[in-house]
């Protein structure tokens, strides 16, 4: 038995956090983890809910970024059918509309064929897409198909002058749902997860490390002990390496601010939007939470990680411009019901613009002068964390000794162990056993639970149906397993985090949930 707590102690609870703390501890190192605040609580809850290869990083050349994570789609579609499912995505084409040089291969292209004045020709949209669908040995999703607007479904909440579509395949994901599932399964598996708990102090020495932490809800500390540290800090990386770690480096993270809204349902079909605007960025249109739609993301530098995080005035009205030369009803101030944002932890490449910096990870390992390491985690995109865990745990035994084989791919996550077209029968197998169920209450615990979905059900069965529903079917077995299983603390970790119910649930409705959560911890 080692004489220090852990052998790796992981600082961040977000995706990439969590999702290197459950590789390392399936591998047999002990793993602690801290996150000051919830899970998922900046980042990973913010993004726009994508599994992508990340079709426009084509245009800067990104082709490693993409091919990994065009492979990794479908292994993730396998790993968590329950919270990620394949989606259709319509790029309206429109001939009428100029482009700036905003990526390396626009200015190329200007430059052997300078009459095209900056915009993207349909046969360039076209290569792309025939590349997206051939560079990640796609099996599941379907390829791209060419759509006729002016007859298709899918045209009739646009405008006349868009004629003509490609529609390709991506993935929706449940962001935050992924962060908790990985915490969730590195628990199980003996992870040590600490919520709410944040790193105010480490003393570095020869083969390990003393770190101090502080309970944010009891103020008490404590110290433990680790052979290395991971820093998985996301905005705040560049923050804890230079002051809580004191590492002196030149490395840097490029803080970008990506906003979104949430409006009222905009269309009735369940495929999403990728439209392209004037100045050479993208945006979506998604179908959300059933009775939604997402529009989103901006790309603004954001300073720093402690000052507010938010959707600013500017940025609402930028999408809804942006939606509004697409749809043929303008989407105006009046139909956002929400809005939310977060800051990118990119690696600061020295992009010109906050939509030219690198998506892609860099890790950086530190173990100058013989001194106890630390592995630095910079960047990284939702859909490549299981890939960027693989190469942290590269990182991590080549500084520590080799433990096991890497061991997560298409390994279920807790609920993810049915089969990818099992979706439909595992409601139906609720339906059939609970008559209290309705389709909307089984659908939705289905597919934010999976298979333990019929463990919770099972209990609300066991209860007086007067105390059970908190609203939108709520009940106490469903609170119990988030407290017991998913770190849920508080009404917002549940409402906002673990689903997003705080989008239909009343305020008093959140309160008496709150109440619930903090009497039953």
């Amino acid at each position: 038995m080692s004489e220090y707590d852990f052998d790796i102690f992981v600082i961040g609870g977000g995706i990439n956090g969590c999702g290197i703390a459950r590789d390392a501890v399936g591998r047999g190192y002990r793993v602690g983890l801290a996150e000051m605040n919830d899970l998922a609580s900046a980042t990973s809850s913010a993004s726009t809910k994508l599994f992508h290869g990340g079709l426009r990083y084509l245009e800067y050349f990104e082709f490693r970024l993409v091919k990994e994570a065009l492979i990794e789609r479908e292994h993730l579609l396998h790993a968590m059918p329950h919270i990620s499912w394949p989606m259709r995505f319509v790029l309206p084409l429109a001939p009428d509309m100029r482009f700036d040089n905003s990526t390396p291969t626009s200015r190329l292209l200007r430059k052997v064929m300078p009459w095209m004045q900056g915009r993207r020709p349909d046969w360039l949209i076209r290569l792309g897409l025939f590349l997206y669908d051939h560079m990640g040995g796609r099996k599941i999703l379907p390829a791209t198909e060419t759509l006729n607007l002016q007859t298709a479904a899918e045209g009739q909440p646009l405008k006349n002058s868009f004629a003509k579509a490609f529609e390709y395949s991506d993935c929706w994901i449940e962001d935050s749902r992924l962060v908790a599932l990985n915490a969730q399964d590195a628990k199980q598996r003996g992870a040590h997860v600490m919520t709410r708990t944040k790193v105010i102090a480490t003393q570095r020495h020869a083969d390990h490390w003393v770190v101090t932490l502080l309970d944010q809800k009891t103020q008490d500390r404590h110290e433990i002990t680790t052979k290395m540290i991971v820093n998985a800090a996301g905005p705040w990386v560049g923050e804890l390496l230079g002051q809580t770690l004191g590492l002196k480096t030149n490395e840097g993270v490029r803080l970008v601010r990506g906003s979104h809204i949430v409006t009222h349902k905009l269309f009735d079909h369940d495929k999403a939007y990728f439209f392209q605007g004037t100045d050479g960025r993208i945006i979506f249109a998604i179908p959300y939470e059933n009775d939604f739609t997402l529009i989103g993301t901006t790309d603004q530098d954001h300073l720093d990680p402690n000052e507010p995080v938010e959707c600013t005035a500017e940025e609402q009205a930028y999408l809804l411009n942006f939606a509004s030369q697409y749809f043929e009803t303008p989407v105006t101030n009046d139909d956002i019901v929400w809005t939310f944002s977060g800051v990118r932890p990119l690696y600061d490449d020295g992009a010109s613009s906050a939509s030219a910096a690198t998506r892609d990870y860099v890790l950086k390992i530190d173990c100058a002068d013989d001194t106890a390491p630390v592995l630095n985690i910079f960047g990284g995109k939702i859909t490549t964390y299981r890939k960027l865990a693989e190469s942290a745990l590269v990182e991590i035994e080549n500084a520590l000794g080799a433990k096991s084989a890497p061991w997560t791919k298409r390994v279920p996550l807790p609920g993810g162990d049915f089969n990818v077209d099992g979706f439909d029968a595992l409601v139906k197998n609720l339906l059939d056993s609970y008559d209290f169920l309705t389709s909307t209450w089984a659908t939705r615990m289905v597919r934010m639970y999976g298979t333990n979905a019929e463990k919770i059900i099972a209990k609300v069965a066991q209860t007086s149906d007067g105390k059970q529903d908190f609203g939108c079917n709520v009940t106490a077995a469903e609170l119990d397993w988030g407290i017991e299983n998913e770190f849920v603390q508080t009404a917002d970790d549940f409402v906002w985090r673990r689903t997003r119910l705080g989008l239909k649930l009343t305020n008093e409705q959140i309160q008496s949930i709150d109440s619930y959560i903090l009497g039953n911890q």
